[in-house]
């Protein structure tokens, strides 16, 4: 302790005796008593100042070599920081220097010699401030055992070390405190001792510093003046019977005489303060049920001397208690047949404070008004703020209540009348941007009416909501001078809200007056999407709403703009204001077969949107449709008509008048030839081998010669052709014949037969060709198993495909009728081979119909 004194004081009094010194100039820093000098080995450098100097000191420097000669090409210079002040071809050299800034500035003095330079001496000098005078001493000490701290202003930074000490004094000791913790603004000091209340203290601050010293005014305190205790600790407790009523208790470690109380709610800014407190406790009365609250408290030693403590801090929540206000409630009626009717009940929650504590449901209560036996109360119980039931088309009284572990709050009534058509609407409702989230709506008072207004209902929604959601209204509800008001809640900028006004005729509402608004609105963003179809003479344009969150507020009209392809004419323009319901439109008296070019925009009272999608759309030529629906209609009134036989029939009959003569005159059968009946007379006589060609010639008769004519065959391109081979014969004899498929591709010309003049073997082989399959005989077939060329059982044999003329025969038994119908039968054709080196095929044969009789 004693050394804690000594060297305080011993700092104290060589730094203050030596200032006062040299302040009076009693004390000389080198032998020039203004001066500095610098000595050194090859020569000395003098100022004429101190080295501890002000800005804007005029210095004067001097340099002088100890040796008197040098080389001639060497000179004597004085440098600032490495830049040139002066010099001198000699063995000295002096300059002058104002100083204008602050720190330390070095000159050197050197000898140069061409490009090399040699240092001779130097000296620094530091530019400065002396200390300004300490203010604002205070000294303060947190609780009774600590030491007490003191701060001070120290003023203008001096940039110089500069020494700050503090003397205590109390009146017959005195102690010194040299600062330790160095700032450049504020001085801070812990006293590292323990102070008497029973004393009176003096504290002065001294600075010191090479360009002067300065002394703060005199702080004299008590130490119960600097003393600020700890804040007390304390308690909060409710009384059972109410939730509005409280006790703070509280305690300090030491014995304070004065204690403070405040508090608030934490929805609040402003304090209920409590002071001149005496004793350990205190209190409260009409706090808010269900709601926190902050309580502080502080405290000090003395009622009026000394600081008070710091506050300590408390957070509690009172108790809950039974709701006091009544919900705002409002209803929607929707008639769902002649019967029955859905109410919808909307309420708003209640506020914190109002609820005056957890509300656990809502209990809802109807009964029939208009009902000749009263009926009882049916009631139901939600959670949510909404309730919807399908009820009887009746008048109801409905009563909403909201309740929570203390009770339930006064229920709030509301009538539904049926009537509701008698009760006019307000008049003039309108809607104003406001912005900032806000929108002004205006209206009149309805016209006169025997019922009473006590008051209207003002209620809005976005119309983009999600209709799939559960709905939710805002509403407000005012009194009946009031002609206006502005919402804002749940209200949006660039949003469209449907906003509707009803007047309340003694609790009941009338008809509603509505209107459409916006709180701040842009042009579209984008342009609808559109959809053209075309038509005869017009063009049947359709489109999709922009989407909501680019529609920027309320779409007023939609406009289509049509032109012409490369056409430098301005597009024609459509404008649609029914933008709620109408979302098609048709362009009527259009150019046949002309290209247009489409697009649309939409549009708010605050512009035009860009463009949609533009669509080049060709008108089609009604001719073209005609043909088009008459076509298919003879296609299908065919197919009607081919469905039933008689008229199926009537159509054959038609068409075999319209077709060619040649189509339907019937083709000869060769079976009544003259050859041919010969030859079935000797049917039983002959035997033929599998080649009859090749048999002995000698064994058989020679057969009735027929004529065979050479002909050129030129046939058709057609690869597949149907050939009437066969005809009914209605006779004791019938052959049937068939239609012949040629399912080969078969060539376009054929090489010319053999002639007559030849030889006589084509004639007498010719019948052989020809052999009769079946013969109906009184009513039975005989079946011939052999045929000419190979012989093949169950097969059925034809003519040749290119018969040029009908058949004549002399017998009136055979009649040919043909068959103009295709019925495209599977057939066989087989070539006889004959054994004269060649073959003859029965396309290639034409027969001459003169040989044979009717």
């Amino acid at each position: 302790m004693l050394f804690a004194w000594i060297v305080p004081s011993a700092i104290w009094f060589l730094v203050h005796f030596t200032a006062e010194a040299c302040g009076k100039g009693k004390v000389t820093a080198s032998k020039l008593p203004r001066g500095v000098a610098e000595i050194c080995d090859k020569g000395n450098m003098t100022a004429n100042t101190a080295s501890h100097v002000q800005p804007e000191t005029n210095i004067t420097l001097s340099c002088q070599l100890k040796q008197s000669k040098q080389k001639e090409q060497c000179k004597i210079a004085i440098f600032f920081n490495s830049s040139e002040l002066s010099s001198n071809y000699g063995s000295s050299v002096s300059t002058e220097f104002l100083v204008r800034t602050y720190g330390k500035l070095m000159f050197t003095c050197k000898v140069v010699c061409e490009y090399k330079k040699k240092l001779i001496c130097g000296i620094d000098i530091e530019s400065g401030n002396p200390p300004d005078q300490p203010k604002n001493v205070s000294c303060i000490q947190y609780g009774t055992e600590s030491n007490p701290t003191c701060t001070w202003n120290k003023g203008r930074f001096t940039y110089l070390n500069t020494t700050y000490v503090i003397r205590l004094s109390n009146g017959t000791d005195m102690l010194w405190f040299l600062e330790e913790n160095v700032n450049n603004e504020f001085g801070l000091l812990v006293l590292s001792t323990k102070l008497n209340f029973d004393f009176t203290y003096t504290i002065v601050v001294a600075a010191s510093n090479e360009l002067g010293d300065a002394f703060s005014q005199p702080l004299m305190f008590m130490l119960i003046d600097i003393v600020k205790p700890h804040p007390p600790k304390f308690l909060v407790k409710f009384e059972n019977s109410s939730a509005t009523n409280c006790t703070v208790f509280w305690r300090d470690e030491v014995q304070a005489q004065h204690f403070r109380l405040r508090y608030r709610s934490l929805n609040s800014y402003t304090w209920n303060m409590v002071e001149s407190l005496n004793s350990e406790k205190c209190n409260l009365y009409g706090l808010e049920p269900y709601t926190e609250y902050e309580f502080q408290v502080s405290c000090k030693i003395h009622p009026e001397r000394g600081l008070w403590s710091n506050w300590r801090t408390f957070q509690t929540q009172t108790p809950e208690a039974v709701p006091a206000r009544l919900l705002d409630v409002w209803y929607k009626k929707q008639d769902m047949n002649s019967q029955m009717q859905n109410i919808s009940l909307f309420w708003k929650a209640l506020s914190k404070s109002e609820a005056r504590g957890k509300i656990l449901q809502y209990t809802v209560t109807f009964q029939a008004l208009n009902h000749r036996s009263p009926r009882a109360l049916e009631r139901s119980v939600t959670t949510q703020t909404s309730y919807t039931r399908i009820t009887p088309q009746l008048d109801y009284n409905i009563t909403i209540t909201a309740d929570n572990s203390k009770g339930s709050s006064p229920p709030a009534s509301i009538v539904t009348d049926l009537g509701i058509q008698e009760f006019p609407p307000p008049r003039n409702v309108s809607a104003i941007a406001m912005g900032n989230n806000s929108i002004l709506v205006i209206w009149k008072p309805p016209i006169k009416s025997t019922a009473f207004i006590n008051g209207y209902v003002v209620e809005w929604i976005d119309i983009h909501r999600n209709k799939s959601l559960e709905p939710h209204l805002n509403w407000i509800k005012l009194l009946a001078s009031n002609l206006s008001t502005v919402i804002s809640e749940h209200v949006k900028d660039h949003v469209c809200y449907h906003i509707a006004v009803s007047a309340l005729y003694q609790d009941r509402a009338g008809q509603v007056a509505s209107v459409r608004g916006y709180s701040r609105e842009k042009a579209p963003s984008v342009g609808p999407q559109m959809y053209p179809t075309p038509h005869t003479n017009g063009i049947l344009v359709s489109w999709e709403e922009i989407p909501a969150n680019q529609q920027m507020g309320c779409i007023t009209e939609y406009n289509i703009y049509l032109q012409k392809k490369d056409s430098k004419v301005a597009p024609q323009v459509y404008a649609i204001r029914n933008v709620t319901a109408q979302h098609s439109f048709y362009i009527t008296n259009l150019q046949d077969g002309e290209n247009y070019f489409l697009w649309m925009t939409a549009s708010t009272a605050a512009g035009e949107s860009p463009r949609g999608n533009s669509e080049l759309v060709c008108l089609e030529s009604a001719v073209d449709w005609i043909t088009i629906v008459l076509t298919c209609s003879f296609f299908v009134f065919s197919a009607c008509i081919c469905a039933i036989p008689p008229a199926r029939k009537v159509l054959y009959s038609l068409l075999s008048v319209i077709v060619p003569q040649w189509y339907s005159k019937a083709i000869p059968n060769p079976a009544n030839a003259t050859w041919a009946r010969n030859d079935t007379s000797m049917k039983g006589e002959l035997s033929l081998p599998a080649n009859p060609f090749l048999h002995n010639m000698s064994s058989f008769e020679e057969p009735e010669i027929t004529q065979v004519e050479e002909s050129f065959i030129k046939k058709g391109s057609q690869p597949f052709q149907d050939k009437v081979i066969l005809s009914n014969i209605n006779s004791s004899e019938n052959h049937d014949w068939q239609l012949e498929s040629s399912f080969e591709k078969q060539d376009c010309e054929y090489k010319p037969l053999p002639s007559t003049t030849d030889g006589d073997i084509y004639e007498h082989q010719l019948p052989y060709l020809y052999k009769k399959i079946a013969v109906e005989v009184t009513g039975h077939t005989q079946t011939a198993s052999e045929y000419i060329a190979n012989p093949i059982t169950e097969t059925t044999t034809y003519l040749p495909s290119a018969v040029s003329s009908p058949i004549t025969d002399t017998n009136e038994d055979y009649e040919l009728d043909c068959n103009p119908i295709s019925v495209f039968p599977t057939t066989t054709f087989l070539t006889p081979v004959f054994s004269y080196g060649g073959k003859l095929t029965l396309d290639a044969v034409k027969i001459n119909c003169t040989s044979f009789t009717r």
